[in-house]
């Protein structure tokens, strides 16, 4: 037996996932996270899974893992001590930025910190043109003020990043070779080889960002590398933030493709099951222990976007302009919330009730939890109404100190407010869950999409308990339940493909672009990324190369990508990309102009090396129905406060079983909640099918 393992943290738990990739059988195990070290808390549910599956590591063909160290280390401000070098009078861009605010009309609003201080930023004299030929040659002298000074002040990291380099990097080059020549073990990274793309602010800031994160990430990727070697795993993995793996080498290269790695696999689990129930138009809810993201998939394909930006204003919406640090790197398009089972409740001096954005995390946890925490959150309003076990969670793992949660609610929510508890927590309930509703309307109301067309997947730990009265908010009528859904974001890590993307400008008006110079482009970074492939040993069978074009409208600021015919590029290709271009921007904006100039941008290629799919296999049992009822708890619900309400072993529920609410399914890694007027299903497949029937 063959077997798949993918490891994500979350902010409370540490999900291990694992796949028989012959029979599609699917496990899971779940360790507290370890915050002080996550390479600990990863290491342990690894050898726990192991050990409880019976799996011996030699058995083990892939391992994946999702990280957040790239983003913690930029939302704590505990990076590496980087340096940018920079073209003579350029070295404020990381402060100058654009002039978008994510608060349009403050004044006195407040950039993000800088990743790097200004006594950090030198100057080398060298200028290119706009064309990329060179005006002022490179002062090497410079450069050895720059190896000095990083001498001097102990720097760990150097991004270098000049002037036009992504039309000509002879410099950069040449800054390369000197630095790494004299520095051997300070990382290097050449805005040239991180981005060679337009935008001068934006590709200083990506690799500012890869310098700043660079050192902190291979200290955890060796580190763990080592241990899971040592254990006799295969070689490890990392999620990027556009939907694929990649391998500890690469990922070195290019810290910043590590952002937004664990959501990502969340919502490649969920095309992955999309395309198995045959639902292709979907929208992904991943609820952990401190955030909550929503997603779309349309007709099967997630969407990306490359408009990302990272840290900043933790109080602010992340997917508004001018909140953090832009990166220039495809990320599944997500809206995120500051909404998760730990996210704390409390009451601001005007006397609202307010949920997050701190969160009690995985240290010192809900109230519930009895390891320290002394804030009422999600997860303790949660067990107070009666979705939650009061005696123990993760299959009597994890005993519960109802009592205690009850007291915090009532000492900071209920008292303050002169309400009871359900009321309290019922509110706070009622807040986390319109903060989450309006994540998912950004991702499809926003864009054009309407929410009833699409069947929402709810995961993660709380995702199942708020996952029907979120649907009903935004008139979705079918939810589906993964199969292991406390852990489904780790399941994604072993149901995706090797995956690397490559950028060049490529900056003409489409009308007067040359194919033959087009096809060298491709050609180009076609060859790097068969290089990769041979690297991560993919064979050429396995091997697929998707290109793409970023074009405009001349008069724009800003393009959109549009998919390109791998192959010999032809006038005849040039005239598809300019009518794929007028149908995307009608479709996004509304209206095109098919007279209007198109300007091309940059050319895109996403080099792939596939992995054998498999077919999840997690079914429920031949038993009647019965045998899965626990019992009854009273249970409070919108409609209608407390009610009798029937409790179920997810485990033990027949295929095919109806199961009516109210009612609450609980599983070894989520609860999942079904509110009165709505029913669940076993499938054949594991999946749990919810459909409202109150309109019906």
């Amino acid at each position: 037996m063959s077997w798949r393992v993918g490891v994500d943290i979350g902010g409370t738990f540490t999900d291990v996932a694992l796949v028989d990739e012959e029979t599609g059988k699917i496990g899971i195990a779940k360790v507290a996270t370890t915050p002080r070290d996550f390479g600990q808390g990863v290491v342990q549910g690894l050898a726990i899974a192991l050990e409880e599956h019976g799996i011996a590591a030699g058995n083990v063909s892939l391992l994946s893992h999702a990280t957040t160290v790239v983003t913690n280390a930029i939302l704590e401000g505990k990076g590496a001590h980087a340096m940018l070098v920079s073209t003579k009078g350029f070295r404020d861009v990381l402060e100058l930025r654009r002039s978008s605010r994510s608060s349009l009309y403050d004044m006195f609003q407040d950039a993000p910190g800088l990743l790097i201080p200004r006594y950090c930023r030198l100057e080398v004299n060298e200028r290119l043109d706009a064309a990329g030929g060179v005006v002022t040659p490179l002062d090497e002298g410079d450069v050895e003020a720059v190896i000095a000074f990083a001498r001097e002040n102990k720097i760990e990291a150097i991004a270098v990043s000049l002037m036009f380099s992504f039309l000509n990097d002879v410099h950069e080059r040449r800054i390369g070779e000197l630095l790494r020549a004299a520095l051997p073990d300070v990382p290097v990274f050449l805005s040239s080889e991180v981005l060679p793309e337009i935008r001068e602010f934006e590709r200083a800031s990506t690799t500012a960002v890869c310098a700043y994160v660079g050192p902190i990430l291979e200290s955890y990727l060796q580190r763990l590398a080592g241990a899971t070697g040592e254990m006799g795993l295969p070689d490890l993995y990392v999620m990027g933030s556009s939907g694929g793996v990649f391998d500890v080498a690469e990922g070195l290269k290019m810290p910043a493709m590590a952002i937004e790695s664990g959501p990502a696999a969340g919502v490649i689990a969920a095309a992955m099951i999309g395309r198995q129930l045959d639902k292709p138009n979907l929208l992904s809810f991943d609820m952990g222990g401190t955030t909550a993201k929503a997603s779309l998939i349309k007709d099967g394909i997630v969407e990306t976007t490359s408009e990302y930006e990272v840290g900043g204003d933790g109080n602010v919406n992340r997917w508004m302009n001018g909140t953090g640090h832009p990166i220039r790197v495809p990320v599944i398009d997500l809206a995120e919330v500051s909404a998760g089972g730990g996210s704390i409740a409390w009451i601001d001096p005007g006397g609202a009730l307010k949920v997050g954005p701190q969160s009690a995390g995985a240290e010192p946890g809900p109230v519930c939890y009895g390891t320290g925490g002394t804030q009422p959150t999600v997860t303790d309003c949660n067990l107070a109404l009666g979705y939650l076990d009061s005696n123990a969670l993760l299959a009597g793992r994890l005993p519960i100190q109802g009592d205690k949660a009850r007291a915090a609610i009532d000492e900071h929510l209920a008292n303050p407010l002169g309400i009871d508890t359900d009321a309290a927590a019922a509110g706070v309930l009622n807040v986390v869950n319109a903060s989450m509703a309006e994540a998912l309307r950004i991702v499809s109301v926003e864009r054009g999409h309407d929410a009833r067309e699409f069947s929402l997947v709810a995961f993660g730990g709380a995702g199942p308990m708020h996952a029907a009265e979120l649907a009903t908010e935004l008139g979705i009528r079918e939810v589906i339940i993964p199969p292991i859904p406390g852990g489904f974001s780790a399941l994604g890590l072993v149901a995706t493909d090797l995956k690397r993307d490559y950028v060049k400008t490529h900056f003409i008006p489409l009308g007067e672009a040359d194919p033959d110079a087009v096809s060298a482009a491709f050609a180009e970074m076609e060859a790097s990324a068969g290089q990769m492939l041979e690297a991560a040993r993919i064979p050429e069978q396995d091997r697929a190369m998707e290109w793409a074009v970023d074009l405009r409208y001349g008069r724009q600021a800003y393009e959109l990508t549009v998919p390109c015919r791998p192959g010999a590029v032809t006038g005849e290709t040039l005239e598809e990309l300019a009518q794929l271009f007028h149908e995307k921007h009608r479709l996004t904006y509304g209206h095109d102009n098919p007279d209007e100039s198109i300007q091309m941008v940059n050319l895109r290629l996403s080099a792939i090396g596939r992995f054998e799919n498999i077919e999840l296999s997690h079914g429920g049992n031949e038993a009647g129905d019965q045998a899965s009822l626990k019992g009854q708890r009273p249970v409070w619900f919108r409609q209608g406060g407390r009610q009798d309400s029937a409790i179920h072993d997810c485990a033990k529920l027949a295929i095919s079983t109806d199961i009516f609410g109210p009612a609450v399914l609980e599983a070894v890694d989520s609860t999942i909640v079904i509110p009165p007027g709505w029913r669940a299903r076993v499938m054949d497949t594991g999946h749990i099918l919810m459909e409202n029937d109150n309109d019906a």
